[in-house]
C-alpha cells in the first residue's frame, strides 16, 4: 500500500504547498490589516476551487473518460499562466498597500485594499483550482494503475495535511512581524513562486503542443538530482524548479524574474513613508461624524444570506458534474449491437454519429474472436477486443470523426471477415487510430535479431569454455574474471529468453524456489558457478557446475536455429527486459556474492538497445515521438550506471547510497515506462 501512497504522498505535499502558500499570504494580509470581514471571499474561491477539484475527480470516475495528454498540459499550463497574471497583480497591490496601511491601517483600510471582492475570489480560485484539478487527475490514474484507491487517497491526503500545516507555521509567522515588511516579503516571495509557476506553465504549453521547443534542454540535471526525494519535492512544490528544463522555461522565469522584481524593489525604494508632520490624523469630530439627513427608509433593506454564495459555487460545479455524468457516460443499453462470428462480421452496424460511440459486440457465433473497428482504406485501428468469447457481449468505445469505417473479425484459427463500410460525415474531434503491423512487417527485425543471437551465443560457447577450463586448471581468480564476461554476454541477449525454453533454467537458473537454495541439487548456471567462486568453494566443487554450464551453452548454440521465435515476441520483450532488471538486478535478488549486478543491469541495456535498434524504422513509422524519448532514457541510465563502474568493478547494489539507488531504480523505472506502448504500437493483427 506504501509503494502505491507514496507518488500521492508527495503530489499532495507539492501541490498543496504551491497553493497554500499564496492563500496563507492572502489570509494573513486580510487579518493583519483587520479586513476579517474580506476573508469570505477567499474562502469562497478556494471552495469553489476544491468543489471543482472533486466534481472534475468524480467525472474522471463515473464516466472512465479523461482528457487527452495534450489536452491536460496545454489546459493546466493556460492556467497557469492566468494564475501567474493575478498574482502577480496581488503582488503590485499589496506594495500600493504597504504605503497607506503604514501609518493608517485602521482609518484607510477601506481605501487601501481597492482589490475588489471578484479579484479575491478570483485570486484564491485559480491559486488552488490548478492545483485541485491536477490532483484530482493524479489520483485518478494513480488509483487506476494502482486498481485501488485506498493507498493512493491517503497518500494524497497525508501530503495535502502536511502542506496545510506548513503553510499554517509560515500563516501564524506574517501576522506577528511588521506590516510594510510583511507588504514587502511576502511580495518578493510571490513574486519567485509565480516566476516558478510560469515556468511550469510553459513547460505544459510546450508538452501540449502550443509552444514549441518542447525537447530543447537548457538544463538537465536529472542523473545528478533524485527528482523523488524529499529536498527535490520540496524545491519544486514550492519554486517550480525541477532538475530538467527548457530554454523556453529558464528564459521566461529568468525574463519574469529579472523584470517584475526590478520593478517591485524600484516600487519599494520610492515608497518611502511621508514624515510624521504631514500626515493628516484623523479628528475626534471626524470619528462622530452624523450621516448627512436625508430620507429614511420605509423599511430593513432586503441582504442577501451570507451562506447563499458558498453554497452556490459547491453546487454548481456539483451539478454541472451530475449532468456530464448523467449524459456523458457511456451506457451499455444506448449503443449499437453489432454481431460478430466466422461468417458474419459487422451486422446491425450502421453509420454513427460522430464522437465518443459506445458498440456492444456480441459474439452470436461458435468461437473467440478479436474484433477491430478500422479503416478499411489503411486498416488503421481505433479499437479492439481481444478473446470475445462465443455467447457473450462487451463494449467497445471509441472516438468516431469524419471518414470511412467498418468491422474486422478474425475468429480463433479461422479467417478474418470484413465487414461493409459505413461512411460518417462531419467532426467530432480528433481520432487516434494504430497502423496495423503483419508478421511481413517484423520478418526482417526478426532476421536481424536471431543474427545478433546466433553471433552472442557463439561467443558464449568460447567464453564459457574458458571459464570451464579455469576452473578445471583451479585458476579461481582469473575465473572470477572470466564468469563475469561470459554472463554479461548471455544477459544481453534479454529478448531472446522466451525461445531458449529449458536452456535458459541450466544457464541461468536462481536458487530462488528450490527446496535446498543454493545447496540444491538443481541450482545450476550462472549463478551456481558465482556461488562457489565467491564463497571459498574449491576447484573440484566448481568442476561439474562449470562443465555444466559450458555444456548447455553449447547445446543453446545447436537448438536455437531450429527453436521458434514468435516475431510478435520482440515488442514484448522491449520493457520485459527491463522489468526483470528492476525486479532481480536491482534489488540484488541475484546476487550470489560477486556484487555485479549493476554490470547485468548493464548488459541488460544494452541488450534492450540491440533490440530497440532493429525495431527503429517500425517505431520511426508508428511512434515518431517516442525513440527521442526513449534514447534520452537510456542515456540517462547508462551515465548512471557508468558513474558506478571503476575500471574492472562495479558497485555492488547493497553498497550504493539510498540517494543513488533511488536514481537509477527511477531512471529504469522511466525508461520501462516509456517503452511500455511498444508492445501496442507494434502488436500484430490479422488484416486477411
Amino acid at each position: 500500500m506504501w509503494d502505491d501512497a507514496f507518488p500521492s504522498f508527495l503530489i499532495g505535499l507539492r501541490e498543496g504547498l504551491e497553493a497554500g502558500l499564496i492563500v496563507s499570504i492572502l489570509v494573513a494580509t486580510l487579518v493583519r490589516a483587520e479586513a476579517r470581514n474580506r476573508l469570505s471571499q477567499v474562502w469562497t474561491g478556494v471552495l469553489a476551487a476544491i468543489a471543482l477539484a472533486m466534481s472534475f475527480g468524480a467525472v474522471l470516475t463515473f464516466t472512465a473518460a479523461s482528457l487527452s495528454a495534450t489536452a491536460q498540459e496545454a489546459f493546466g499550463g493556460t492556467l497557469s499562466v492566468i494564475a501567474v497574471a493575478f498574482v502577480t497583480a496581488m503582488v503590485f497591490w499589496m506594495r500600493r498597500s504597504a504605503r497607506s496601511l503604514a501609518g493608517e491601517i485602521k482609518e484607510k483600510v477601506t481605501g487601501a485594499l481597492a482589490m475588489g471582492s471578484g479579484v479575491l475570489i478570483l485570486t484564491s480560485f485559480l491559486a488552488v483550482g490548478r492545483e485541485g484539478l491536477e490532483t484530482a487527475l493524479f489520483l485518478w490514474t494513480t488509483a487506476r494503475a494502482a486498481g485501488e484507491s485506498a493507498g493512493p487517497l491517503a497518500g494524497a491526503g497525508i501530503g495535502l495535511v502536511l502542506a496545510a500545516g506548513l503553510c499554517w507555521g509560515l500563516y501564524r509567522r506574517v501576522l506577528k512581524i511588521n506590516l510594510t515588511r510583511f507588504f514587502t516579503y511576502t511580495g518578493a516571495v510571490l513574486i519567485v513562486i509565480a516566476a516558478g509557476v510560469l515556468g511550469y506553465g510553459l513547460r505544459d504549453l510546450q508538452e501540449g503542443g502550443v509552444l514549441p521547443g518542447n525537447t530543447a534542454y537548457a538544463v538537465d540535471l536529472s542523473s545528478h538530482i533524485d527528482a523523488g526525494s524529499w529536498y527535490s519535492t520540496l524545491l519544486q512544490g514550492v519554486l517550480n524548479i525541477t532538475p530538467t528544463m527548457t530554454w523556453l522555461q529558464v528564459i521566461g522565469y529568468l525574463g519574469y524574474l529579472a523584470v517584475v522584481m526590478t520593478l517591485f524593489i524600484r516600487g519599494v525604494r520610492t515608497s518611502a513613508p511621508k514624515p510624521a508632520a504631514e500626515r493628516k490624523e484623523p479628528t475626534a469630530a471626524a470619528d462622530r461624524a452624523e450621516p448627512e439627513p436625508g430620507p429614511k427608509p420605509s423599511g430593513r433593506p432586503w441582504r442577501r444570506p451570507a451562506w447563499v454564495v458558498p453554497v452556490a459555487v459547491v453546487a454548481v460545479p456539483a451539478v454541472v458534474a451530475g449532468l456530464v455524468v448523467a449524459f456523458a457516460r457511456p451506457k451499455p443499453s444506448g449503443g449499437q449491437t453489432v454481431a460478430v462470428s466466422e461468417t458474419e462480421c459487422g451486422k446491425g452496424f450502421t453509420a454513427p454519429k460522430p464522437g465518443r460511440q459506445t458498440f456492444q459486440m456480441q459474439n452470436t457465433g461458435s468461437k473467440t474472436s478479436e474484433v477491430y473497428l478500422i479503416d478499411p482504406g489503411t486498416n488503421a485501428v481505433y479499437g479492439e477486443i481481444e478473446g470475445l468469447a462465443p455467447g457473450t457481449t462487451r463494449d467497445l468505445v471509441a472516438t468516431v470523426a469524419g471518414g470511412t469505417y467498418a468491422w474486422r473479425c478474425v475468429p480463433s484459427g479461422g479467417k478474418a471477415v470484413t465487414s461493409q463500410s459505413v461512411t460518417v460525415s462531419g467532426g467530432g474531434g480528433s481520432t487516434k487510430a494504430v497502423v496495423p503491423v503483419s508478421e511481413n512487417d517484423l520478418a526482417a527485425p526478426l532476421t536481424a535479431y536471431k543474427a545478433y543471437v546466433e553471433q552472442g551465443l557463439a561467443t558464449l560457447v568460447t567464453q564459457t569454455r574458458t571459464l570451464d577450463d579455469d576452473i578445471a586448471g583451479n585458476h579461481l581468480a582469473k575465473a572470477r574474471t572470466d564468469w563475469l564476461t561470459a554472463h554479461l554476454t548471455y544477459s544481453s541477449l534479454g529478448a531472446a529468453y522466451g525461445t531458449f525454453e529449458d536452456f535458459d533454467k541450466k544457464i541461468n537458473g536462481r536458487a530462488d524456489g528450490l527446496p535446498g537454495g543454493v545447496t540444491d541439487q538443481d541450482f545450476a548456471g550462472f549463478h551456481r558457478v558465482e556461488y562457489g567462486l565467491w564463497h571459498a568453494q574449491t576447484a573440484g566443487q566448481l568442476k561439474a557446475p562449470a562443465q555444466a554450464l559450458a555444456d548447455a551453452a553449447a547445446g543453446l548454440q545447436k537448438a536455437f536455429p531450429s527453436q521458434g521465435f514468435d516475431p510478435g515476441d520482440l515488442p514484448l520483450r522491449a520493457h520485459e527486459i527491463l522489468e526483470n532488471t528492476l525486479q532481480f538486478e536491482l534489488t540484488a535478488d541475484t546476487d550470489e556474492g560477486s556484487g555485479t549486478n549493476l554490470a547485468t543491469a548493464n548488459a541488460n541495456l544494452a541488450g534492450t538497445g540491440e533490440l530497440l535498434t532493429v525495431l527503429r524504422p517500425l517505431l520511426t513509422t508508428h511512434a515518431p515521438k517516442l525513440l527521442p524519448t526513449v534514447d534520452a532514457d537510456i542515456a540517462r541510465l547508462q551515465k548512471l550506471l557508468d558513474a558506478q563502474h571503476q575500471g574492472a568493478s562495479w558497485t555492488p547494489v547493497e553498497q550504493l547510497d539510498t540517494v543513488t539507488r533511488q536514481r537509477i531504480a527511477g531512471a529504469t523505472g522511466q525508461l520501462l515506462e516509456d517503452l511500455a506502448p511498444v508492445p501496442d504500437l507494434l502488436e500484430i493483427r490479422k488484416s486477411a
